[in-house]
């Protein structure tokens, strides 16, 4: 394994325990069979992990995952929306079971969000909790103007209050991971994704 996909399966692992430390359960109807919350079931090596500084959580199940576990961490899936590979899959449940999944994209109903949770913390090896994330662009349910149109407003407090609203909104249905803001300097107006940022002015960027 070469230095950045090390690098980056590190990041993942320290966001996960980060996770776990204050487990807060998704805010809609979980599934009639869940069960107690199991954040860390089977995880110890020496002791009770939840005592261990978080660089030593990692470190500790690191050394207990197989190659394919790590790969599967790094491993994200779109369900039920066509955006990047893996949609259309009926082997979800299967694949997060094995240790196969680290992150579901588009999933905004918290019944499926808990389901899948449920799967990966109950049944695979290591209980590693899924992530899920989603293109939280301007607003969840509640709809704001565009970051484009926002960044016009030269209001940066605006654009936080709406992106905490959206964040709290989002969290409500176990989205813990948004994809924004997105802070490129886009000045190719035939790039189809600078509506997501806030334009060609870098000083504004930043």
């Amino acid at each position: 394994m070469n230095r950045e996909t090390k690098s980056s399966l590190w990041l993942s692992l320290v966001f996960m325990c980060c996770f776990w430390l204050s487990p807060s359960p998704v805010r809609g109807q979980a599934p009639a069979t869940a069960g107690p919350s199991l954040p860390f079931h089977g995880l110890a090596v020496r002791g009770d992990l939840t005592t261990l500084p978080i660089e030593q959580r990692v470190e500790d199940l690191l050394k207990q995952m197989t190659l394919e576990e790590k790969v599967g961490q790094l491993v994200q899936y779109s369900v039920g929306t066509p955006t990047g590979p893996g949609t259309g899959r009926g082997n979800y449940d299967e694949m997060i079971a094995g240790g196969q999944v680290g992150s579901l994209f588009n999933v905004e109903n918290v019944t499926a969000a808990n389901h899948f949770q449920h799967i990966a913390v109950e049944k695979s090896r290591l209980h590693i909790p899924l992530l899920f994330g989603l293109d939280v662009i301007h607003g969840y349910r509640t709809t704001f103007p565009v970051p484009l149109a926002m960044a016009s407003t030269w209001d940066p407090p605006l654009v936080e209050r709406a992106a905490h609203l959206a964040a709290e909104e989002a969290t409500a249905d176990g989205v813990r991971w948004a994809f924004s803001p997105m802070v490129d300097i886009a000045r190719d107006a035939r790039w189809g994704r600078m509506v997501e940022g806030a334009g060609e002015d870098p000083f504004l960027g930043s």
